[in-house]
């Protein structure tokens, strides 16, 4: 009987054996399927690629595992048959717990805490100032590159990072990606009473506040500061939310340096800290949880104890968290360190990786930042760069599944691309006109405060990296404040940044802003850069000019007193610089006007464009200019095209012009369809300098396409001007009169209403082709192509709507005059005619 149980025992253990082989050999076979082997990595719980693979691997798991529970519980049945009752298995206690380590093993994975693909994750920042803002798009770009989840980003930040963010992330447009901001100054109270020695100042104190700052609806965040860069989802660092216990509220990884350990140097005193402490570059916060804790008492009093014996932070917020921590370190979660490689001189961060897959957040916490040493510093430094010149035009991706709120804006130009005709031959025309550019503002140090004076001035200008040599010639000649938009690739702003830093001329200026409109199309959008610049002067006048003509030295102060002595502030008009142009890239540059003429009679100096486009700068009479010594006034023709300085509020560059091509003529229009006096300045003058055509005058030499569409888009202007100065004169004249103006002589008793009207629509007349008293001939533009009068010597303006009201005051004595002569005729809507 024993033998015959001893023999059965030994079969089932040759069973138990066998199978046990064969269910391995099984799972190590199907592993080479999936191109790897069943020596699996330590589970990381953080891995967001292969889940196929991962859940293929798991069921087989769970199969061996159901297999061994049926082949145990037979072994435990068999063993209750034995006499002595005794434990026959001397292993089986063993087994278990390497069962039980391999139920651990094996579902480790599967208790992983998952988010699910459309869950909105929320990311809080602090940013101040101009640099810091730079450096935050760097970090965005990485979290945008590898997420898979709607985000929704609330920045803490100054008036200028306010600025700068919110133009960027309006521009930028990117889906599913929401933009919450907090004034800091409103939270500077709440920290300003706490000494800080560190870099970052007041802000470094921010991310105490944020249980305050944050809405109260919002239960938690990841915390990051801005010289972060992510290499992998950030949704795997939001999951980990799943792993805190009840009393855990804040996630934290380790410090990598020694600095609480209070050993870096000879009587060196830290901040309490538990162990080495914790860094608060990348923060989980459970605001609810630290709410109900009474946070803000909770570090208030802690701080307060502590500063009585160390007078001040040395790490800004982080020795705050970490004397609470040390308090009560139940509060903490501790983060594995690869959510926080810390890349300080003499860490221990090479301790947090052992494969480039393992690296999860690169933190350059130290303030050498890129010239950090690190054994593997240049593989971080060349992810961190691919990142700060990836084209961010590539992250505008929707998110596939996920509904996304609807923005106004991207609906609008949705709406607007749909409309297009694909075969209209100036379709890519039309398209550039929406391209919705990306704009960062203010790319680099800006400091210059607008005095209270009326009468200060700012250069405008724009450029693309081709011109990047004037900069420096143009800050020598000009004082004053600067605003110049720059069209760039994310590569070419970078190039840029370093170029600006390492210039002594251009370092030693923070009256100069630069704005980086990145690239996108195929045109070059030089209406769009010159809004831009234009739109964030923030003087009271403007000069309108281009990056290739140096201004005349002293030409900012003359400015200034030219508009003192004009009396500009209570006029409408524009004063125009003349231009000349040199073909010697190298010229002795003259002081002064006497200086000037000379050069002009040797010819060394030409009036600009006078051999190959003289109507451009031709009404500027030079001639008078030679010899004038005030300022005298010239009439508008058709394509001049001055560069002028006017009122900040002048109207915009129409941005249906891009590339080579009526972008100025357009706008000089407008001024002089606005009644803009203009002015020619006697003692002023620019220079233009030599330099390679550009690719869009190539084009428009070139191509007979590109100058088709040229002059289509002309005559849509010269409508839409017709229809907006039409729209003003009726407004402004009286509603329903039906005005026409005949060729010939006038009657005397409607003189001085045409004078008026004249005045008030003398541009629009121009661009709905009223006749002339010429005998009828179109007083249109040359080159415009415009359609001939429905009839010789006349044509009939229709007026039917309101315009704004920025097209001009029309004095009420003419508004009576008008009604009273359409009266006279028997009717408030009869036509006005004035006729021979």
């Amino acid at each position: 009987m024993l033998c015959s149980w001893r023999v059965k025992l030994k079969l089932l253990l040759a069973t138990v054996t066998l199978a046990v082989l064969l269910s391995w050999l099984y799972l190590f076979m199907g592993s080479f399927e999936y191109g790897r082997f069943l020596l699996l990595p330590p589970c990381l719980g953080e891995q967001p690629s292969r889940d196929m693979e991962r859940e293929a691997l798991a069921s087989r798991v769970r199969r061996v595992e159901e297999e061994n529970q049926q082949l145990r519980l037979q072994l435990s049945q068999v063993q209750g048959e034995g006499s002595d009752g005794s434990q026959q298995w001397g292993t089986s206690a063993e087994d278990g717990d390497t069962a039980a380590g391999e139920r651990r093993n094996g579902t480790a994975c599967l208790k992983q805490q998952t988010v699910h693909k459309c869950e909105l994750l929320h990311v809080a920042i602090v940013c101040a100032g101009h640099n810091a803002s730079r450096d935050v798009v760097t970090l965005v770009k990485s979290i945008l590159f590898h997420r898979k989840n709607p985000l929704h980003f609330h920045f803490i930040t100054d008036s200028v990072a306010h600025q700068i963010l919110q133009t960027l992330f309006q521009s930028w447009m990117v889906p599913s990606v929401h933009v919450s901001f907090y004034n800091a100054d409103d939270l500077k109270p709440e920290v300003s009473w706490i000494p800080n020695k560190h870099y970052s100042g007041i802000y470094g104190l921010m991310k105490l506040t944020l249980t305050k700052a944050l809405p109260s609806s919002l239960s938690k965040v990841i915390v990051l500061d801005t010289d972060i860069t992510f290499a992998t989802d950030i949704a795997e660092l939001w999951a980990v939310f799943g792993k805190f216990s009840d009393k855990q509220v804040i996630g934290l990884v380790e410090n990598q340096s020694d600095w609480y350990l209070g050993n870096l140097w000879k009587n060196h005193k830290p901040w309490p800290a538990l162990g080495r402490g914790f860094n608060t570059g990348v923060i989980l916060l459970l605001l609810d949880r630290l709410r109900r804790l009474s946070w803000e008492q909770m570090w208030r009093l802690t701080a307060e104890r502590e500063l009585m014996s160390m007078l001040s932070t040395s790490l800004a917020d982080q020795d705050i968290f970490n004397a609470v921590i040390k308090q009560d370190p139940a509060l903490v979660y501790r983060l594995p360190c690869f959510w926080n490689v810390q890349l300080s001189d003499h860490t221990r961060s090479e301790q947090c990786y052992t494969e480039v897959s393992d690296l999860k957040v690169i933190h350059w916490n130290s303030p050498k930042k890129l010239r950090v040493k690190n054994k593997h510093v240049e593989f971080f430094r060349n992810l961190y760069l691919t990142f700060l010149e990836y084209d961010g035009n590539l992250l505008r991706r929707e998110l596939f599944g996920c509904a996304s709120l609807p923005s106004p804006p991207s609906n609008q130009l949705q709406q607007a691309l749909e409309e297009l005709d694909e075969d209209d031959p100036c379709y890519d025309f039309r398209r550039q006109h929406l391209v919705q550019h990306r704009i960062h503002l203010f790319f680099l140090q800006y400091e210059f405060l607008a005095l209270p004076d009326p009468t200060d001035v700012t250069l405008v200008a724009q450029l693309s990296m081709d011109r990047l040599q004037m900069l420096e010639a143009i800050c020598k000649h000009w004082a004053g404040p600067i605003s110049l938009a720059l069209y760039m690739s994310d590569a070419e702003a970078q190039q840029f940044l370093r170029y600006a830093q390492a210039s002594e001329v251009l370092s030693a200026r923070r009256n100069v802003a630069y704005h980086i409109v990145y690239k996108e199309g195929q045109f070059y959008p030089i209406n769009l850069l010159r809004n831009v610049a234009l739109a964030n002067t923030q003087t009271p006048y403007v000069f309108l000019t281009d990056i290739d003509f140096l201004p005349m030295y002293g030409l900012y102060d003359y400015l200034r007193s030219s508009i003192q002595q004009l009396e500009l502030p209570h006029r409408k008009a524009a004063l125009i610089v003349p231009a000349f142009e040199t073909l010697h890239y190298r010229l002795t540059f003259p002081k002064s006007k006497a200086e000037l003429l000379s050069m002009l009679d040797m010819g060394s100096l030409y009036t600009f464009r006078y051999h190959v486009w003289p109507k451009g700068h031709a009404p500027t009479d030079y001639a008078k200019w030679r010899t004038a010594t005030v300022p005298y006034r010239v009439a508008w023709q058709p394509d001049f095209e001055p560069y002028v300085v006017v009122r900040r509020d002048c109207p915009k560059y129409d941005q249906r012009f891009v590339g080579f091509g009526w972008n100025k003529v357009s706008h000089i229009m407008e001024l002089d369809a606005q009644e803009y006096e203009l002015l020619v300045l006697p003692n002023a003058f620019m220079i233009h300098m030599p330099h390679a055509p550009s690719f869009d005058i190539s084009k428009f030499r070139l191509s007979a396409g590109y100058r088709g569409c040229l002059q289509t888009l002309r005559e849509e202007f010269h409508q839409d001007l017709s229809r907006r100065i039409t729209l003003g004169c009726k407004s402004q004249l009286c509603a329903g009169v039906r005005i026409s103006v005949h060729g010939g002589a006038i009657q005397k008793r409607f003189r001085s209403e045409r004078a008026f009207y004249t005045r008030a629509c003398k541009d629009g007349r121009r661009a709905a082709q009223v006749a002339a008293p010429d005998g009828g001939q179109s007083h249109g533009f040359a080159g415009l192509g415009e359609e001939p009068p429905p009839s010789p010597g006349s044509t009939s303006l229709q007026l039917q709507e309101a315009a704004p009201p920025e097209l001009g005051v029309v004095h009420q004595k003419h508004l009576e005059n008008l009604g009273r002569l359409g009266r006279d005729r028997g009717s408030d809507t009869a036509p006005f005619s004035v006729s021979s």
